[in-house]
């Protein structure tokens, strides 16, 4: 088979571009905060292409959202060259699925209303598996991610601990993906959003007062900065601000040095998601390839993400500027 080339990518380039016009920019997130009540708020949506969703409910939005989401993945995989693009984005959800699974079969609970159906395995076939300990036809990392996180949890009894070792397969399954599809720019997303979760994952544990060493096993490899230099900053009295002072998480960096001394946490999360934002606007400057796409697919992501926030907010009668504290920049 012909490697793929820029080229071949010209016409859904050339459609994500069409699209992008239709995506939630700031002034449209600043008009549905200023509307007299979150269905009024659902309106502006409909500029963007959503359907209806008055009467407005959580779990009107949330069926709205999720069919919106996979109606995403699906036009989009039938136009890519490299349908593996779209695995990137998918895989979230086959891990997000396990967690639900297995803290319900411990807890002796009912999962479904957590489930989201828009892995790369579908949620029937993936409890069915579980159910079974028959994996076979699963991806092979998360094959042996579900056989430790069992492990983990059937020994420990502490869901956080599975779910660490969840989250470290998710990366690694990521980063393995991205690199098998040769795109610098997919393997420069994934490697940034390492760094941003490493970033955080600091932060939080200084924040609680626990070691580097404590936080060694939380952190995961394939970012731009290396484990061992993170580690090194954060037991050095907390330097990461110096640490990062060149990369593109320098202003995070620098919140998060302002929430070890007692600032909100959430300045800082925000700065983590708008450098990662920052870094796929890049791809507006290349006219044709996989980069557009990838870039369009994260920024739908962030924008169901959005939406979700601007609407439970208004339905809980949260005032406007608490929301806009937690809302990240737009990708338009």
């Amino acid at each position: 088979m012909a490697p793929i080339k820029d080229i071949d990518y010209l016409f859904i380039s050339t459609r994500v571009r069409a699209l992008e016009a239709n995506l939630l920019t700031r002034d449209r997130m600043t008009r549905m905060l200023e509307t007299p009540n979150a269905d009024d708020a659902t309106k502006i949506l409909t500029e963007c292409g959503y359907p209806e969703m008055s009467p407005l409910s959580i779990d009107t939005m949330n069926e709205v959202l999720a069919n919106e989401h996979l109606k995403l993945f699906n036009d989009l995989a039938s136009q890519l060259p490299d349908p593996s693009l779209i695995e990137v984005f998918r895989m979230k959800y086959d891990y997000h699925n396990v967690k639900v699974l297995l803290k319900a079969e411990a807890m002796h609970t009912e999962p479904e209303s957590l489930l989201m159906d828009m892995g790369r395995v579908p949620v029937v076939e993936l409890e069915e598996k579980l159910n079974s300990s028959d994996l076979r036809g699963i991806p092979t990392i998360l094959q042996t991610a579900i056989n430790k996180a069992k492990e983990t949890l059937g020994s420990t009894r502490d869901p956080q601990l599975s779910d660490f070792v969840l989250d470290h397969a998710y990366y690694e399954d990521m980063f393995q993906l991205a690199k098998e599809s040769g795109s610098k720019f997919l393997e420069g997303y994934i490697k940034i959003s390492i760094d941003a979760a490493n970033l955080r994952t600091c932060v939080r544990t200084m924040r609680m007062g626990k070691s580097a060493e404590y936080m060694r096993d939380l952190l995961f490899a394939g970012g731009n900065m290396d484990i061992t230099r993170v580690l090194s900053a954060a037991s050095a009295g907390g330097s990461l601000a110096d640490l990062f002072a060149l990369s593109p998480l320098s202003a995070a960096a620098e919140a998060g040095a302002n929430a070890l001394a007692g600032a909100s946490l959430t300045e800082f999360e925000r700065l983590c998601d708008n450098a990662i934002t920052d870094y796929l606007k890049t791809a507006k400057f290349v006219p044709f390839g996989e980069a557009p796409v990838v870039s369009y697919l994260a920024a739908k992501e962030n924008e169901f993400t959005a939406v979700r926030i601007i609407l439970t907010g208004r339905m809980a009668n949260i005032a406007p500027q608490i929301i806009q504290e937690r809302l990240r920049d737009s990708y338009v």
